[in-house]
């Protein structure tokens, strides 16, 4: 039998061109390739076998991939699609000297070695693009935030904090291994890449190929039980 197109139809009021097309054998192989569970290669890539790095391979990271990187993050759902993270990736010698006075003494080698160190900050403006993201109704979502900025930003910083998880994701399922940590002085680093005070940083990650030879056993985490309610 030839490939058979299995057209997924958006729910009623969704744009046409936005359904997805999928090719397969049969239809039931289509809805499964389009629709299955991640195998378990693919969920120990993200979950299960991912760890944080903090000793990397001498290996590049291009800015094709980086690229790569924020094409796939920028499609997670934010609220009315806000998108409030905003990256700046430090690669370059000067960019780590910027970057080294602002880190806690523990985290300057794993940082200083990595191959790319994402700054992971939101825009405490970000409603001020809503015409840009969110069109049919920019003007009333910009009412929803607008002069949120000067009680703490809880959207901004709530939504580029969900981002900066799909950030982490999405660089796992592009094969890099990720080294998030909080551990440096967030006014410094605000002072220096975002003079301006338009931008917060929230937290940074390294960026590379980690080496797995020196970690640690994984730590324990809490079973279901522990954490979670059904009600």
């Amino acid at each position: 039998m030839g490939s058979v197109p299995i057209v997924h139809r958006p729910a009623a009021g969704a744009q046409r061109d936005a359904r997805l097309v999928c090719f397969a054998d049969t239809r039931k192989e289509a809805r499964e390739a389009c629709m299955g569970k991640l195998d378990d290669r693919a969920l120990a890539q993200l979950f299960t076998d991912a760890r944080t790095h903090f000793k990397w391979h001498d290996r590049e990271v291009p800015d094709a991939l980086l690229r790569e990187l924020h094409d796939l993050v920028k499609m997670g759902p934010t609220s009315a699609n806000c998108c409030p993270m905003r990256v700046v990736f430090v690669r370059t010698d000067e960019g780590k000297a910027r970057l080294r006075p602002c880190l806690m003494q523990g985290n300057v080698d794993k940082t200083m070695s990595a191959p790319v160190t994402a700054i992971i900050a939101f825009d405490s403006l970000f409603y001020t693009r809503m015409h840009e993201l969110f069109p049919d109704m920019a003007d009333e979502a910009r009412s929803w935030w607008e002069g949120e900025e000067k009680t703490g930003s809880e959207h901004g910083f709530r939504n580029g904090t969900l981002q900066g998880g799909y950030f982490i994701l999405a660089a796992r399922a592009l094969g890099l291994d990720c080294g998030p940590m909080s551990g440096f002085d967030a006014d410094a680093v605000n002072s220096e890449f975002f003079p301006d005070g338009r931008f917060k940083a929230n937290f940074l990650c390294n960026l590379g190929y980690g080496d797995p030879s020196v970690l640690h056993p994984r730590l324990p985490r809490f079973d279901f039980d522990d954490v979670c309610q059904v009600v």
